[in-house]
């Protein structure tokens, strides 16, 4: 498989994995990865980030899964062959449909991911989660948000 297949294959594997519940594999594909997240630029790992997600991400009971299709399109990728590395730009769009909840668009926004090789396996290094542009109904998507954006609704 070609370097550019890699690297669109773990974008896309993220996906899978987040929208099927099993955030301990989604999370071990930023095992090698710092992921920013503070406004400063602060960064945290990949086990911080599956605390976050395990606490945050509401999931369904029957199925385990958050009831999400996370589509990530419109990937830019460029490869520095000499350096092993390589950085993606890519859109995202999250859907989630639920008992009471009709489908709809609950985020929106770009992901910025940098890219090593090592021995001859394409990983995550960095992934720039700041970006999300649009957000919709996450009543039935995320805990702590919801908390945060109704407390600052009240202040």
């Amino acid at each position: 498989m070609n370097h550019h297949n890699q690297i669109s294959n773990l974008l896309f594997e993220y996906t899978h994995r987040f929208d099927s519940g099993d955030f301990a594999s989604a999370a071990e594909l930023f095992k090698h990865a710092e992921i920013i997240t503070g406004k400063n630029g602060e960064t945290i790992n990949s086990n911080q980030l599956l605390g976050i997600w395990q606490s945050m991400v509401m999931t369904c009971e029957k199925t385990g899964s958050p009831q999400t299709k996370h589509i990530c399109s419109n990937a830019i990728i460029e490869i520095d062959e000499q350096n092993n590395t390589a950085s993606a730009k890519s859109y995202y769009v999250v859907y989630q449909q639920t008992e009471t909840l009709p489908l709809q668009a609950i985020a929106a926004g770009r992901y910025h991911d940098k890219f090593e090789c090592i021995d001859n396996q394409w990983h995550f290094c960095e992934r720039d989660y700041r970006m999300l542009e649009m957000t919709g109904d996450t009543s039935q998507h995320l805990r702590d948000y919801n908390k945060a954006e109704t407390k600052k609704t009240k202040d």
